[in-house]
Parts: structure tokens; sequence; C-alpha cells
């Protein structure tokens, strides 16, 4: 059964954020809120965690997209190819943001990612993953959470996730209600912004 902790982004606790690096550090998944929607997040160097996220998702872990949870902009030469001052500049001036930016990886991703020609970087405006991401030391691999109702796409109660995901998670966050728009993905592989889905952040 799934653990929930009530954190929230006013005041986290530095005892339960302690616990929710203990069980990523361990393998285990988990459920946080975000500027956008709550997602799903686990170790990203941990692949059976990382096959487990996909088996959730019922995709296979080679066909995933997990976007790539950074608390800034530091781990990004860890993950993508060396980028354009240009570019760099304008990723600085959105992040963090409710934006997902497609960039071209390099040859050293995790495990889990080899041979993705590109990665989906995020860096969440809400303090609890960027607390959770600058204490465990390295990003976390993250996926939306999707509902099965075609009206509201995504949930936003933490109590009916948890309830969903009871068997399936290691830890529930609850930061109370969270927003039902996913960020703007926006593919910067050419250099110049292209947007892929609009969402909550705005360019």
């Amino acid at each position: 059964m799934a653990k929930i902790l009530k954190i929230y982004p006013e005041n986290p606790q530095e005892n339960l954020i302690n616990e929710v690096i203990k069980t990523l550090k361990s393998g285990g998944l988990i459920i946080y809120p975000s500027d956008t929607v709550y997602a799903l997040g686990c170790n990203i160097f941990d692949i059976k965690a990382m096959e487990k996220l996909a088996q959730i998702k019922k995709i296979k872990l080679e066909k995933a997209q997990f976007s790539i949870i950074c608390n800034d902009l530091s781990h990004l030469s860890n993950f993508t190819k060396p980028i354009e001052t240009s570019v760099f500049r304008f990723l600085k001036s959105h992040l963090p943001g409710s934006f997902t930016f497609i960039l071209e990886a390099n040859k050293s991703l995790p495990l889990a990612y080899k041979n993705h020609k590109t990665i989906g970087i995020r860096v969440p405006d809400h303090p609890i993953p960027q607390l959770i991401v600058e204490k465990l030391g390295h990003p976390i691999a993250s996926t939306s959470i999707k509902d099965e109702d075609e009206i509201i796409e995504y949930s936003t109660d933490p109590e009916l996730i948890a309830e969903k995901y009871d068997h399936l998670v290691d830890i529930v966050i609850d930061s109370g209600y969270g927003d039902n728009v996913a960020s703007t993905i926006v593919d910067l592989t050419s250099g110049e912004p292209e947007i892929i889905r609009q969402g909550k952040g705005v360019l």
C-alpha cells in the first residue's frame, strides 16, 4: 500500500522529504505535485524502477518518453548535446516554469534512455519537486498522471490518485488539489522554439 505524506509547498517538512529520498534511492516510485499536474516519478538511474514506471503506463521502456525533472539547468550537460548560448538564454528566461523542453540527447544518458535522440527537460516552478531533486543529488524521471475521464484529462485530487495507484507506488505526496493543465511541450532541437503541445506555459 502507498504511504500518503502530506507535504505542502509553503513549509515542506525535511523529515518527510528525506523519507521520499530514501524511497527513491531504494527503487521506489512516488507520486508528487508540480506546477502543472500530479506526476509519477522514480530514480532515473534505477532501471527496475524505470521498468515499473513503464509498466504502469502500459508501454515498453525503450518506447517511453519520460521527462527528466531538474531543479535548475546545472544538470543539462549530463543529458543533452552542447547548447547554443541563445537557446540556453531562452531556457533560462522560461525556467522554472510550466514547460517541457525537447533537446538533443547526448550519448551519456542513463541506461533507460539509451538510444534516445532527444530528451524532455522540466524544471517545475514548485518547491517540492525542486527540493526532492536537490536532496537526491540528481534528476528524476517523470510522467504525468492521466485520468480515464474524457472531459477531465488529468487527475487533480491527491486522495483519489492515492486510491487508484495504491498498490502501484510507494509514496503519494498530498500537496492539496493539483492543476489539470499539463506543461507546454516545446521542441528546441532546431534551435528555434516549436510548440508541440500547448499547455499551461505561455511563450
